[in-house]
């Protein structure tokens, strides 16, 4: 019994000197998307428990800038659109470890045809108004020739955008990201563009934190960064493993649907010199970036 209590007070002297070598516990406030499949990979294999990191999922890419903003959390998970809101409003905050890039996995659907929408004299646009929805939907109504002042901006979240079926008196387009549009797709809405073919906007996925975090806990997230290139390395090598692991996190999408996703984005965990400059003028800034 001696012995027993022994180990178990070594136990927790270990575990508490773990917790202290890392400091405080760091959140991570994040959505489901398929570029972030690596956090909750992580997180599933205790690789973020060892750091003393927490993940705090949200449903949409504002919601988990709101708890961000609100002061719940050490760092998100952003595009730049996030990103640039929460900076202009008083944020001292910074992208420091790249993610991926959008390619293909944002969209707009619709239930029309192009001709039908450019004939059309109203349409209403669901799409989550305070994020990079707002910036893709812009970007495919000017290169469509679609006048803006006949659209009706609908803000709504991506779990509610989901259940949306196709309405036959409405002219509908919905921006969306994956794992979101697989059920709209199954509703019956098709794909008039994405962030494949539309060459004029760069959606960029990447952490951000604060530059005292950066400062003091840089060690940490260098760490972090050497698990989120680990997580994408074996999440590549073994698929199906992995799928196990993150689907959750997606919507609980089909294992082909899985496989089909990871299609839809490119890895820049490992930037190449030429994205880098092109991205540094858009305040992804190559000297603070953890590479």
């Amino acid at each position: 019994m001696r012995k027993l209590l022994t180990l178990a007070i070594l136990f927790i002297l270990f575990i508490t000197g773990c917790s202290e070598q890392n400091g405080k516990t760091l959140h991570i406030s994040t959505n489901s998307w398929i570029g972030y499949a690596p956090l909750f990979y992580a997180k599933e294999k205790g690789y973020l428990d060892k750091l003393n990191i927490q993940l705090l999922t949200n449903v949409s890419l504002a919601e988990a800038a709101d708890v961000y903003d609100i002061g719940k959390a050490d760092m998100v998970t952003t595009t730049q659109h996030e990103y640039y809101s929460l900076k202009n409003s008083g944020h001292d905050i910074v992208p420091v470890i790249l993610f991926d890039r959008s390619n293909g996995g944002d969209m707009v659907l619709s239930n029309k045809d192009l001709d039908a929408l450019l004939k059309a004299k109203k349409i209403h646009a669901y799409l989550e108004i305070d994020s990079i929805n707002a910036e893709v939907l812009k970007d495919f109504l000017h290169h469509a020739g679609i006048d803006e002042k006949k659209v009706i901006f609908i803000n709504k979240d991506q779990a509610k955008i989901e259940s949306l079926k196709p309405k036959k008196g409405e002219n509908m387009l919905i921006v969306t990201y994956v794992p979101y549009n697989l059920e709209l797709q199954r509703n019956g809405f098709h794909q008039l563009a994405s962030t494949k073919d539309m060459n004029t906007i760069i959606v960029i996925d990447a952490l951000c934190t604060n530059k005292k975090i950066l400062q003091d806990d840089k060690a940490r997230l260098k760490q972090l960064k050497s698990v989120i290139d680990r997580s994408i390395t074996e999440l590549q090598a073994d698929k199906r493993a992995s799928y196990k692991l993150v689907k959750n996190y997606l919507g609980d999408m089909s294992y082909g649907d899985y496989i089909d996703s990871l299609q839809l984005i490119k890895w820049i965990n490992k930037p190449s010199e030429e994205l880098l400059k092109r991205i540094e003028p858009m305040g992804y800034k190559g000297s603070i970036l953890i590479k």
